[in-house]
């Protein structure tokens, strides 16, 4: 059996979606904080468990079974928590379950010297996947494509995009990533240790996508810079927490000193066709 955390999530659904279609619902599990949340899963026949990174009994109950564990990377700074923690409490558990391999969702700028915190974390965490005495695989995605659309905010009808100084991502998007990681998981390629970067085809920066923004809609879009201490104001003055405002600067932060412009061509193999663009995206906006 295969479990699947953060199932209810964006990346864990699509990649159970992405299993479904490979293997039969009865060698796939979820593990879930609400498992009210993905009932149909259950009446497809996948195996639904509730387990919670902060309670190590509950991941060994939702584990149980499973020669293979996706691990959903927690983003829990962005709330002043501790991610690590409750991804060793998750390493811990699959261990404990008797768990074989562990495919974790880490990042292509993954690096202990990152200007972008969560990269800091999936470094951490890969060494403790290395440690941990399992199999285990990195999957070293691309920068998710959901969050330039983000970035982007409402410049569609306010025709603006302002933000501080930033660099050239490989934007991808969470279909793909989540094909690829289910192609991982069903051994359609091995992989040992981190991936090379899972990305998209082009890396763009907010000039870039306004640029693509203006194209698709039809509109004018305009990129200007906003100080970084400006923003980090702007920020404060809505009650943004913190945490989360060291993460949005550092994400300009890595992004200028190019930690996320790579392109590779390892995810249109996964694929076997192109990856999704910017592109596409805006023209149909989902992510």
């Amino acid at each position: 059996m295969i479990v699947v955390t953060g199932a209810s999530g964006q990346l864990g659904k699509g990649i159970v979606e992405a299993l479904l279609r490979r293997l039969p619902a009865h060698e796939i599990g979820v593990s879930v904080r609400q498992p009210e949340r993905p009932a149909h899963l259950a009446s497809l026949g996948v195996r639904v468990r509730q387990g919670d990174y902060e309670d190590g009994a509950s991941l060994r109950h939702a584990f149980e079974g499973a020669h293979t564990v996706l691990l959903v990377s927690s983003n829990a700074s962005a709330e002043g928590k501790d991610p690590i923690a409750q991804h060793q409490t998750a390493i811990a558990a699959a261990r404990a379950a008797g768990v074989t391999r562990l495919v974790y969702t880490s990042h292509m700028a993954a690096s202990h010297d990152s200007a972008f915190p969560p990269m800091r974390d999936h470094a951490t965490t890969e060494a403790l996947l290395a440690d941990s005495g399992l199999a285990w695989t990195a999957l070293r995605n691309g920068f998710y494509a959901a969050s330039g659309l983000v970035l982007l905010g409402d410049a569609r009808t306010s025709g603006l995009v302002a933000a501080p100084a930033d660099g050239k991502v490989a934007w991808t998007a969470h279909a793909d990533l989540a094909e690829a990681a289910a192609a991982i998981l069903t051994g359609h390629a091995a992989f040992e240790g981190p991936t090379p970067p899972l990305t998209g085809t082009d890396a763009l920066d907010l000039t870039d996508l306004a640029r693509l923004l203006s194209e698709v809609a039809g509109v004018p879009v305009s990129r200007t810079l906003v100080d970084d201490d400006a923003f980090r104001a702007r920020l404060v003055t809505f009650g943004v927490p913190a945490p989360r405002i060291a993460i949005v600067l550092g994400l300009y932060e890595a992004s200028r000193r190019g930690e996320f412009a790579t392109v590779d061509p390892t995810l249109t193999r996964l694929l076997g066709r192109a990856p999704t663009t910017m592109r596409d995206l805006l023209t149909t906006p989902t992510a």
